[in-house]
């Protein structure tokens, strides 16, 4: 009898464990599904009655086509620029994690990772866009790749310290060298973790205002031509629009808003999706 009690209380208190977690978490994202269904209800509207032009003319002809551009080009160059100093960083901090270097490597990322991006984008526009006398994208993209490195070099070095040290010393006792342990047995057994780390590190940067504010300047009458002159970007559109006082701007920033989040997850579900599947060594 007692152990029947038992069993029925331990049954009722799974039961509401699991109604209590499932609860906490739909609360949790609960906000996410809010602004994505608010965005589709604002913003698809606007689109859909300004049509393809919404997307390719420029703002004097309603339209977002330049930062929609911008941001594209902003993101991939800075991914270009970061990602290899990221590598290698978080490389370093996984190879010699008891060195000086390398543990005070493994600090400041973590405190990169907290540091106010609107600083950054001081700072470059100290070293870059004063002496140029201009914004520029190639500013811009620099104060990205800076606010992209931790993210990167943080997974890099996770991923890494998860492979077992049996493939590093199986590796060695082959006659490979260290650079080829490290390049072509770690990094291909950790490319999955390394991968999600660039894949937050762009979702983190393609979304950036506060840095573009004091590098990238904003052009929206054209196209980008030039790496040495002002560029526009989605977020810097958006943050243009809401300052203004116009209920027109305000419907244009919700459908720039939700183009810049069906790009977003048009890019990164893919990706996201594929690297939830084994990747082949």
């Amino acid at each position: 009898m007692f152990h029947t009690e038992y069993k029925k209380l331990r049954i009722l208190k799974e039961k509401v464990f699991l109604f209590t977690i499932g609860a906490l978490t739909l609360l949790a994202i609960l906000p996410l599904f809010h602004i994505i269904i608010s965005m589709f209800l604002r913003g698809g509207p606007v689109i859909a009655e300004r049509g393809f032009s919404f997307i390719t003319e420029t703002f004097s002809n309603g339209g977002i086509g330049p930062a929609i551009v911008g941001t594209l080009i902003l993101t991939f160059m800075a991914t270009i620029i970061g990602v290899p100093l990221a590598f290698l960083a978080g490389t370093y901090a996984y190879e010699f994690p008891e060195s000086f270097v390398g543990k005070a490597t493994k600090v400041l990322l973590q405190i990169m990772l907290e540091f106010p991006t609107i600083l950054v984008g001081t700072f470059i526009a100290g070293v870059v866009v004063f002496p140029m006398g201009t914004y520029s994208a190639l500013a811009g993209a620099l104060a990205l790749a800076i606010i992209l490195i931790p993210y990167v070099a943080v997974y890099t070095e996770e991923a890494m310290a998860e492979i077992p040290k049996i493939y590093k010393e199986g590796g060695y006792a082959l006659g490979c060298t260290r650079m080829q342990v490290i390049f072509k047995v770690i990094t291909r057994m950790a490319k999955k973790g390394i991968l999600t780390g660039i894949l937050i590190g762009m979702a983190k940067i393609a979304g950036e205002t506060a840095p573009l504010l004091y590098t990238a300047g904003g052009l929206y009458e054209s196209y980008p031509t030039s790496l040495f002159e002002p560029i526009g970007a989605l977020p810097l559109l958006i943050y243009n629009l809401i300052q203004s006082p116009s209920p027109e701007d305000h419907k244009m920033a919700w459908g720039a808003a939700l183009v810049m989040l069906i790009i977003f997850l048009g890019i990164f579900v893919p990706i996201r999706y594929y690297l939830k599947k084994d990747i082949k060594i």
